[in-house]
C-alpha cells in the first residue's frame, strides 16, 4: 500500500509515529519525508533481502550518498512501531527494539510538508 500526504507540517521537535504490519512476502518498504517526491530530507528504507536499513536524501530528483545501518530489528510477518523525530540538524528514527538510527538534515529543512509511505508495510496507525 501507498500513502502520500502533501500538507504534513512537521517541524523540529515533532515526532511521527507509524505502526504497521509487514506482510510475509515483503521485500521492504520506505518512509520518505521532505518537500516533494523530488526533494527528500529522509528516505528510510529497510530492505529484507539485504538485511539492511538504507537512509538517503534526494535533491532536485537526484539521490545523494547512502547511509547503511545493519541493525534490522524487524522482520516479515511482524507488526512494527517506528518513530521518526525531527531535530534541528538531524532525524532520529527509533526502531521497535529501541535501537536508534540518526540521519542528518542535509537540506536544513525547518518544515516537512511531504510524507510518502511505500511498499511492503500495511498501515495500522499514523500520527504526528
Amino acid at each position: 500500500g501507498n500513502i502520500e500526504i502533501l500538507n504534513l507540517d512537521m517541524r523540529p521537535g515533532n515526532t511521527l509515529k507509524v505502526k504497521g504490519k509487514i506482510p510475509a512476502d515483503s521485500v521492504g518498504f520506505s518512509i520518505n519525508l521532505g518537500c516533494s517526491s523530488r526533494d527528500l530530507a529522509l528516505h528510510f528504507n529497510p530492505r529484507f533481502n539485504e538485511s539492511v536499513i538504507v537512509c538517503n536524501s534526494k535533491f532536485s530528483n537526484c539521490w545523494q550518498t547512502e547511509y547503511r545501518d545493519r541493525h534490522l530489528s524487524f522482520y516479515r510477518g511482524s507488526t512494527v512501531k517506528l518513530s521518526i523525530e525531527m531535530l534541528t540538524d538531524k532525524f532520529r528514527v527509533k526502531l521497535p527494539d529501541g535501537h536508534e538510527v540518526y540521519f542528518p538534515n542535509r537540506h536544513g529543512y525547518h518544515k516537512i510538508n511531504y510524507v510518502n509511505i511505500h511498499g511492503g508495510l500495511k498501515m495500522i496507525s499514523f500520527r504526528l
